[in-house]
């Protein structure tokens, strides 16, 4: 068991990440904070992962201004490597959580926006008028024409409707707002994300072609060995040539 090169804690050899092996952009932010680390030096993963979200801290603070409590939700989790989706709630869930009245205002407010209750209400809106048009309430109307108690029930029924539709938008207002944060932080958890692949692979890349042209000069020189060997058989073969 080795040492990590931050904290100086024991770590298994597995757990240890050498400093070479860092992404060049982390490894760069890791040599600002830490300038006395070593070439060869190895750091634990727990201390790479703290590395890791105080570099992605930095980017962000630096691309979009002030860290809210949203992107700091985001930094933690990809710091933990957490999730951040939820499983949404269903109907029967919501509506154990609600108050009698939240509740009240969800059902007045579909029903209020329902062809039942147009029909509903159209109907006993004719059958208002036709009766007291007609007269026949033992001949004399209740409501004569231009029917000021029906005016006066629409206008309480519209009164009490319009407060109790405006509860049931805000609490469906709240519920969007809550899911467009969740989407906010998985998108932009899934940018952090695909940004650090992107510096995986170029870090891959740019290691692999190093090596390559490592074993392409090796495989250079061992070619001139061959080639120089018989030439240097004949030079040895002409003093003994007759």
């Amino acid at each position: 068991m080795n040492r990590c090169a931050i904290t100086g804690k024991e770590c298994d050899d597995r757990d240890l990440v050498p400093l070479d092996a860092v992404r060049p952009l982390l490894k760069t932010f890791i040599r600002r904070r830490h300038p006395e680390l070593a070439e060869d030096a190895e750091i634990g993963r727990e201390a790479l992962d703290q590395l890791r979200s105080a570099y992605i801290e930095d980017a962000l603070q630096n691309e979009i201004g002030e860290i809210t409590d949203l992107e700091r939700e985001v930094i933690d989790s990809f710091r933990d490597r957490e999730l951040l989706s939820e499983r949404p709630e269903t109907e029967e869930e919501e509506d154990r959580k609600a108050t009698f009245g939240e509740r009240l205002s969800d059902r007045i407010a579909s029903f209020g926006g329902s062809w039942t209750f147009i029909i509903i209400f159209g109907g006993f809106l004719v059958i208002w008028i036709l009766l007291n048009a007609l007269q026949l309430f033992g001949g004399k109307a209740v409501d004569p024409y231009p029917f000021i108690l029906l005016n006066l029930l629409l206008s309480c029924i519209a009164a009490l409707q319009a407060p109790i539709i405006m509860m049931s938008q805000n609490r469906q207002q709240e519920h969007d707002r809550k899911e467009a944060m969740q989407d906010y932080q998985i998108n932009l958890k899934a940018e952090l994300e695909i940004r650090h692949l992107h510096e995986k692979i170029d870090h891959l890349l740019l290691s692999h072609s190093e090596r390559l042209m490592e074993i392409q000069q090796y495989q250079t020189e061992l070619l001139q060995r061959i080639l120089d060997q018989p030439k240097k058989g004949e030079a040895r073969e002409d003093p003994n040539s007759p």
